[in-house]
Order: structure tokens, then C-alpha cells, then sequence
């Protein structure tokens, strides 16, 4: 059982760590923390975390550094978050503001994330699985050529242009647009994708050729809507804190890369008690990323859908400042999507 002043000591070294990236000894811990004992006091609470594999030395070094343990029961019990100072709160309310669509929206947030942190923000689109196709819309863009447009309640919106073997003209293009949207507005993609198939028979022989190429790009849009997808920034924030890697940083960059992996990491994580979603280092060694720290929070996206946002970077990361980046630019994401909903 690790006692309250060990707790304490603890959260020191890992802090200490983090800042200086130098192994943290018990008479630094003595000097400049005011824990009112000696520092063969301090060396003995060490030697209990280190007992209960919380710190190690590494190499022959007199000091010590946490493990991935202690780093996990430092972040369950952080009490206090450092708050985001009123210039960054102002930098996050302006950034996203003056945001123009859901894509811009996200775009802006992982580079905001990745600037505040120093870390690889991963931001995941609101959640498509469960959106529903809010309108379709046909546009004639020359005798053969249309224009199909998927607008879901998740605001998101994916346009093909197809080329069609008959003219067209203003009631053919009113016709497809009033059939299209009977037969899947307000349906949920998956639904939508088998309601397609039945449109072309409701058209004219001599229509149906054209009203079936239409279905099958609709139900490409359909699908590529349905895919998960992942906004990362700050790659190259990795390659800044090499040093806290063992080895070659490479195998990092490439599972960072794999958005499958990433956004199956981020379907596999739980959130605490604080809504936090938190896997450091060893805990994430199955998706080829166990010298990593990953922090998410979630947000709330158009239509109530619950997605994730968070940042990627090596253990020795500044947690309780990440922890509030996170968490602020989730709550401004939240606000900023609802108010895009309201505008759509």
C-alpha cells in the first residue's frame, strides 16, 4: 500500500521528470520540494515505489525515473488539472469561430490541439455510423453530367460527379431529386444503402439506365459516409522528443499513419470516472504503440453523436496540462458543432 507522502513523492518525481527529462534523486526532491522531512526519509518512500515498480533507475543513475505503473496511478489520482491561462481560452474561441463548415471545424481543432500540446492530436469525426441522410440533392452540370450531393444531420456532406447515358434536363433532374429523397431521407445510412437499389424501377424504360447510374454513385456516398475516419496533425512533435523513445522512433510513425489501428485504439478505450479516456504506454503495446501515452476526452457532434478527440506523444508527457488542452478544446468543439447544427 502506497502511503499519502509516498503519493507525493511520486507525483514529484514524475513532474520533475517531465520537465528536465534527467533522472530525479531524493536530495533534489529534498531541496526543492517542501516535504519537511530529510532526504533519507524521501530515499525510503523511493525505495517503496520502487518497490511496488512505480519508479526504476535507469542504467547506474543515483536518481529515478517513473515507470509506466507509476505514470498510470499518478494520472489516477491527479486532482488538480493546470487550467488553460485566458490568452490560450481566447486563442481556442477564436480559432474555432471563425470556423466555416464541420470540415473546417475539425481541421482548425487538430492543429489548435496539436499547437497547445506539442503532442499528435487525433480528432475523430462525428460519428457516422448511426447519421441519417438528411437531403439529397441532384445538379445538372452539362447534358450528361450530374452533380449528386449527400447532406446528413451529422453535417456532413459528400458531392460525385457522374456522367449519365441520356440527356437530362429540368424535370429529369426534379424527378431524380424528389424520387432519391422519398426513398431515403431521414433513413440511417445503413437503411439507405438497400433503400437506393429500388429507385431506378419507379423511372420510365427509357430513364432507368440513367436513374441506375445515379443509385450506384448514391450508394458509393453512402458508404464512403459510413467509413470512420481520423484528422491528425503534429507528426513531426514526435520526432522532437525522439530521445524519449528507445531505438528507432519509426515503428511509432507508422501505427500513427494506420488509421485503423488508431481509431480501433480509440474505440477500445474507456472513459474513468472524469470522463477521461487515458492508455499509457505498456497498455497500448498490442497496437504497436507501448512507449505512448494517449489522452481523449469525448465530444458531442451534430445530431448528439459522441466522438473522440485527444493527443498522442511519449510517456513523459506533461499530463495535467494535456489533460486540460483536451478537455477544453472538447468543450469548445461540443458548443461550436451544436452551433453549426442550429445554423444548418
Amino acid at each position: 500500500m502506497v502511503s499519502e507522502r509516498s503519493l507525493e513523492v511520486l507525483r514529484v518525481i514524475v513532474q520533475d521528470y517531465v520537465a528536465s527529462r534527467e533522472p530525479v534523486g531524493s536530495k533534489s526532491i529534498a531541496e526543492r520540494h517542501s516535504f519537511g522531512v530529510s532526504a533519507a526519509t524521501i530515499r525510503n518512500d523511493m525505495a517503496l515505489l520502487e518497490e511496488e515498480e512505480l519508479i526504476t533507475a535507469p542504467h547506474t543513475s543515483s536518481g529515478r525515473v517513473p515507470t509506466d505503473k507509476g505514470y498510470r496511478l499518478f494520472v489516477d489520482h491527479l486532482s488538480e488539472v493546470r487550467p488553460l491561462t485566458p490568452a490560450q481560452r481566447h486563442a481556442i474561441e477564436a480559432f474555432l469561430d471563425s470556423s466555416v463548415d464541420v470540415d473546417d471545424v475539425l481541421a482548425r481543432t487538430v492543429r489548435l490541439l496539436s499547437q497547445l500540446t506539442h503532442q499528435v492530436a487525433l480528432v475523430q469525426y462525428p460519428s457516422r455510423s448511426q447519421a441519417r441522410v438528411r437531403h439529397i440533392e441532384v445538379v445538372a452540370l452539362a447534358p450528361r453530367k450530374l452533380m449528386t450531393v449527400i447532406i446528413t444531420d451529422a453535417g456532413h456532406v459528400e458531392q460525385r460527379i457522374v456522367d449519365v447515358p441520356t440527356d437530362i434536363d429540368d424535370s429529369l433532374i426534379g424527378e431524380l431529386r424528389q424520387r432519391f429523397n422519398e426513398a431515403v431521407g431521414g433513413r440511417g445510412l445503413v437503411e439507405a444503402a438497400g433503400a437506393l437499389d429500388g429507385v431506378p424501377e419507379r423511372f420510365p424504360a427509357e430513364l432507368a439506365a440513367t436513374a441506375s447510374v445515379v443509385a450506384a454513385t448514391l450508394k458509393e456516398q453512402v458508404s464512403a459516409n459510413r467509413q470512420e475516419k481520423l484528422l491528425i496533425a503534429g507528426a513531426a512533435n514526435l520526432v522532437r522528443t525522439e530521445g524519449d523513445f528507445h531505438g528507432s522512433i519509426l515503428p511509432v510513425l507508422e501505427a500513427v499513419e494506420e488509421q485503423v489501428v488508431l481509431l480501433r485504439l480509440f474505440s477500445e478505450l474507456e472513459a474513468d470516472q472524469r470522463g477521461l479516456l487515458v492508455s499509457i504506454g505498456r497498455e497500448n503495446e498490442s497496437f504497436g504503440l507501448g512507449e505512448t501515452s494517449i489522452l481523449a476526452s469525448g465530444y458531442t457532434g451534430i445530431g448528439s453523436a459522441i466522438s473522440r478527440l485527444g493527443v498522442l506523444g511519449p510517456t513523459r508527457m506533461d499530463y495535467s496540462s494535456n489533460i486540460s488542452a483536451v478537455r477544453a478544446v472538447a468543450r469548445y468543439l461540443s458548443r461550436t458543432l451544436g452551433e453549426t447544427g442550429s445554423a444548418s
